[in-house]
């Protein structure tokens, strides 16, 4: 049997086709629109599905992973930064439109569970997941399993309070990291400090090898907040990150960045540059007994979106086995 992945972003939706054997067959991006709301995504989303399914020569079982934190007793959605998601049965929705059952759960969960299995954290037993897009999330595999936590929020760092009485977030506080380490968010720090908009890959790839006041500027905020809330999560979960003499960057076949370390990995999906977060990561580095950083290439690695649809076809298994 094959088995279909969809990830479901707040910029795009990702698709994907293996075979039984975890062969690609067919991989397509879609943009998700969350401007025209809900009704509309799940549409795009089913009919993503449909036209992936026309490639598989076999029935096929389908994984679905999303932003914000999901009851998978109830299916209902929150906090989810694709905001028309929130409160919503999606799981029952899209199953009705499928006529078929499918397996659900968090993205930073899935990409979590993909790198403890496939990925840097295989020959660790705590793994914690940074994904920094559209929104900040994060999740926790301990011993191989997804810790969803009671209230199916375990992880979340993205609404963790950076800033009490700080920017408003559509979760209902203020202050949180999401609101100053997102793409978005930083797309709007960049505006207010140049007077100028510039979508992010294009702030990096313009000024990180010839900067200037406004860039410093940027780039030093953003190291403060990325520092200060990425080293709150390591004491958390004290994963004997004492013990890493190394923080490794990796360059991925389509361009994108991800970094790991012993029980840590954090994927950009908003083109950081190796140089860029190796300065992050230095920042981060300096309250931590870490004598070094240095920069490899894995071959081959997945970009973040792949990742996370074929780990979310690969929870049908998980399900199927706990129900």
């Amino acid at each position: 049997m094959n088995r279909i992945g969809i990830d479901l972003g707040g910029t795009k939706i990702e698709g994907i086709l293996l075979s039984d054997t975890n062969k690609v067959i067919e991989r397509k991006r879609i943009q998700t629109k969350q401007e025209e709301g809900y009704n509309s995504i799940i549409n795009r989303i089913v009919k993503l599905i449909t036209n992936i399914r026309s490639r598989s020569d076999k029935e096929c079982q389908i994984g679905i992973c999303t932003p914000g934190a999901l009851d998978l007793e109830t299916g209902i959605l929150k906090n989810s930064n694709t905001t028309c998601l929130i409160g919503k049965s999606i799981k029952v929705d899209i199953e009705n439109k499928l006529g078929c059952s499918i397996a659900i759960d968090n993205d930073a969960n899935c990409f979590a569970m993909a790198e403890a299995l496939l990925g840097a954290g295989k020959n660790y037993d705590i793994i914690f997941g940074v994904i920094m897009g559209t929104g900040v999330g994060g999740g926790l595999v301990l011993n191989r399993k997804i810790h969803h936590g009671r209230l199916f929020i375990a992880g979340e760092w993205g609404h963790q309070v950076l800033y009490p009485n700080g920017r408003d977030c559509y979760c209902g506080k203020k202050g949180c990291v999401e609101t100053y380490l997102s793409g978005p968010a930083l797309e709007k720090d960049w505006q207010k400090i140049s007077n100028e908009y510039l979508p992010l890959e294009k702030i990096i790839e313009t000024f990180e090898n010839r900067s200037n006041n406004f860039y410093d500027k940027w780039k030093n905020k953003f190291l403060v907040n990325f520092g200060i809330a990425l080293s709150n999560v390591i004491n958390i979960i004290d994963n004997n990150f004492k013990e890493c003499n190394y923080l490794y960057v990796s360059i991925d076949l389509d361009g994108f960045t991800s970094a790991h370390a012993p029980g840590v990995s954090a994927p950009s999906p908003f083109g950081f540059s190796v140089n860029f977060f190796r300065s992050v990561f230095e920042h981060v580095l300096k309250t931590k007994n870490v004598v070094a950083i240095d920069i490899v290439e894995l071959n081959p690695v997945y970009d973040i979106d792949s990742i996370t649809a074929k780990l979310a076809a690969q929870i049908i298994d998980i399900t199927i086995k706990k129900n």
